[in-house]
């Protein structure tokens, strides 16, 4: 019996909150105080003739792809930063956010 991945995103205009407040006790902060979600829309780009349609950042030839496999490797955001002047940190948490978005859509379908 095989799987099949589908990505669900809800229709423009809608919207999931916590409804609960998780509290983190060593930092005082609850979990909605980590949870405002990057604009990432701004910031990722999708065009068909550049990277084979990957996302990439700011239209560049960096994709989401190769900046979560550097933070994957052990790379720390300065040195990927060090490594490619052009970005920034927002970009990086830009990927980081489409990534969790992604994620958050994600559903798993037995066949």
């Amino acid at each position: 019996m095989g799987c099949r991945l589908l990505f669900d995103y809800p229709t423009r205009g809608t919207s999931k909150r916590h409804s609960g407040s998780i509290r983190y006790p060593l930092l005082g902060k609850s979990r909605d105080d980590y949870t405002v979600a990057m604009n990432y829309q701004e910031r990722i780009t999708i065009e068909p003739g550049k990277r084979g349609g990957k996302p990439c950042i700011r239209g560049m030839r960096i994709t989401v792809y190769d900046v979560l496999s550097y933070l994957a490797s052990g790379m720390t955001h300065e040195q990927i930063l060090a490594d490619f002047p052009s970005l920034t940190k927002e970009d990086i948490l830009a990927c980081l956010s489409y990534a969790a978005d992604r994620e958050s859509h994600l559903k798993v379908i037995a066949q």
